[in-house]
């Protein structure tokens, strides 16, 4: 084989080592979205969920009287349900939340507005007629709108 020709092989096979690197190299613009994953804006006609007020205890399970607040919490979540979201942390398990929620005490009830605003915190057992008593002191309606 003649000189010019092996020079030209060789430069071709330079080029398409040279192009197949550049190309594993280069990262995707975009990668395609598989079509499962797409969402959809919401229709016209369904409903955003509802921002509900909210009841937060943080207790612990171990302690007195978060144990008797146990049951009225539960009772509150079943009876207000899609009305008032009542939600337990047990500081014991989860001592940052203590920390988060700046408890000084269990239990301590927070209410919070629909935007989580904290509108109340009372420390120490707080019985069910004393918390729906303190819902229409702060002017939110419970009531069954059905």
């Amino acid at each position: 084989m003649n000189t010019p020709l092996k020079i030209v092989i060789v430069l071709a096979v330079v080029g398409l080592v040279a192009g197949a690197v550049a190309l594993k190299k280069r990262e995707p613009t975009a990668t395609p979205t598989p079509v499962a994953a797409i969402q959809l804006p919401p229709a016209a006609d369904a409903a955003a969920p509802r921002k509900l007020p909210k009841l937060l205890d943080l207790g612990a399970d171990k302690c007195i009287p978060c144990k008797k607040m146990a049951p009225i919490l539960a009772e509150l979540k079943k009876e207000y349900a899609g009305r008032l979201e009542v939600e337990f942390i047990d500081v014991w398990k989860n001592p940052d939340a203590g920390n988060q929620y700046k408890i000084r005490l269990i239990p301590t009830q927070i209410f919070y507005d629909a935007d989580g605003k904290e509108l109340f915190r009372h420390e120490g057992f707080y019985g069910r007629e004393d918390i729906l008593a303190q819902w229409k002191e702060l002017g939110v309606n419970l009531a069954d709108t059905k």
